[in-house]
């Protein structure tokens, strides 16, 4: 296990209810009622939360590997994320998938930004060997 050399920014998060009840950060920026998959309930669930963020953070990874790599990232950059939730053996887990769209990039070119990307992104980091995950370029 990898331990951080620098805390760069903690978020805060205050929780009740499980998946039938409500998030809310402790700078009001994010207030969500929760409710469990396929239920008809009105709120999200937490692994909508988890591809909206592991495809946010995935995106900020490109950003910075690019900029090293002097690389222009294309306008209509963009990533659908899906992530299942299911038994595993004794518990359950989730599956990733992110299809990164790279419009007008050369395919090679985009494949080693992914693969660079996946190297650096702290939720490829923190999910690295532990669930499926696959990772699909679309330019």
């Amino acid at each position: 296990m990898a331990s951080l050399e620098k805390v760069l920014y903690t978020a805060h998060a205050h929780t009740t209810g499980g998946r039938d009840g409500a998030s809310r950060t402790d700078d009001g920026r994010l207030d969500v009622n929760l409710s469990s998959p396929g239920t008809s309930g009105q709120g999200t669930n937490p692994e909508q939360l988890f591809a909206a963020g592991y495809s946010a953070c995935f995106i900020g990874a490109m950003k910075a590997v690019a900029g090293k790599q002097k690389l222009a990232l294309p306008d209509g950059l963009s990533i659908d994320a899906e992530v299942d939730l299911g038994p595993i053996p004794n518990a359950y887990g989730i599956a990733a998938r992110l299809t990164v769209n790279l419009p007008g990039m050369d395919k090679a070119v985009a494949e080693k930004l992914v693969h660079d990307a996946d190297q650096v992104c702290p939720y490829s980091n923190a999910t690295r060997g532990n669930i499926d995950k696959t990772l699909t370029v679309v330019v």
